[in-house]
């Protein structure tokens, strides 16, 4: 086990090198620059910005520049914000969208997992009918339609929350389910779909010929092996939502590292939206190492080889 998660730290340090790499130069290719959308600027105005961010140097120098600085955790100064760096501008707005996005990730589990259980033990019933409906409306309906949905029902017409912010711990419902709604949706399809196969296994037959209860056939023996396809959903969905959505973040003005990824974009901040990257990849890699871990927690015959 050790040697197998010593590889894969190795292995996740090359993967974020490369796509530090091919977004860096990718970048570079893009027409215009930072400051090229800038108005009423002289060119010496615009010199004096290239040398103050270094965009003067040749493009190497500045690919191994910014790698030297990385080294220390420093991932650059903004070069549309003032006085931001990319550090802080990820301090305010990692909180905000981790936040949300641990809520909607129990909302989606607990809500998918159970739904799909119902279904599942309830196979061709209304209950299987009625949450597989869900589930499908889930999958089908965008995030951004469900999101104006919600807002126009519970804020609008209902009072109930409010449409914009997240000044209290009830704002963060309605945004919540939004961004997990898909997600809830296909873990409901996916238990619904590895409970019904585990079900018709031989040693669940021997656990209900030993005279075990429905709960525990179900509960401690069946929901277990099922589990298995949810948690490698589980790597990427995570990674995801714990990086923000600029639609449901823009949907609610929620001041979260979504919005802020796609003002980086816009503005072709260079060092903000490669603080991005490298954030974004960190946590999609991590979330599969840990994804990787738990098959062999989940399941004992699992072996992970290194």
């Amino acid at each position: 086990m050790l040697s197998f998660i010593v590889k894969r730290i190795f292995s996740t340090v090359i993967t974020i090198f490369v796509v530090i790499t091919i977004t860096f130069f990718l970048m570079r290719l893009m027409p215009g620059g930072p400051f090229s959308s800038e108005k009423k600027q002289t060119a010496q105005a615009l010199e004096n910005l290239n040398i103050k961010y270094g965009l003067d140097k040749p493009v190497f120098v500045q690919y191994t520049l910014y790698l030297k600085r990385l080294s220390h955790g420093d991932l650059g100064p903004s070069m549309q914000y003032e006085g931001r760096t990319v550090n802080s501008i990820i301090a305010y707005s990692l909180p905000v969208s981790a936040r949300l996005g641990v809520i909607s990730m129990i909302f989606a589990m607990l809500v998918g997992v159970y739904m799909g259980i119902v279904a599942a033990l309830n196979q061709g019933k209304w209950q299987d009918k009625l949450c597989m409906l869900i589930a499908t409306v889930g999958i089908t309906v965008p995030s951004f339609v469900i999101a104006t949905l919600l807002i126009y029902v519970f804020a609008v017409k209902l009072h109930i929350f409010n449409a914009i912010g997240l000044s209290s711990p009830k704002d963060y419902i309605l945004p919540a389910i939004a961004l997990g709604g898909s997600a809830m949706a296909f873990v409901a399809r996916l238990g619904r779909s590895a409970l019904l196969d585990v079900v018709r296994q031989d040693y669940i037959r021997v656990a209900r010929a030993k005279g075990l209860s429905k709960n525990v056939v179900i509960y401690k023996h069946a929901l277990r092996n099922s589990l298995i396809p949810i948690v490698t959903y589980i790597g990427p969905l995570l990674a995801g939502v714990l990086t923000g959505s600029f639609v449901i973040e823009g949907l609610f003005g929620i001041p979260g590292m979504g919005r802020e990824f796609i003002a980086s974009i816009g503005n072709r901040d260079y060092t903000v939206l490669l603080g991005f990257v490298v954030l974004d990849a960190t946590f999609l890699i991590v979330a599969n190492l840990l994804v990787d871990i738990l098959y062999a927690v989940i399941d004992p015959r699992i072996k992970i080889e290194a």
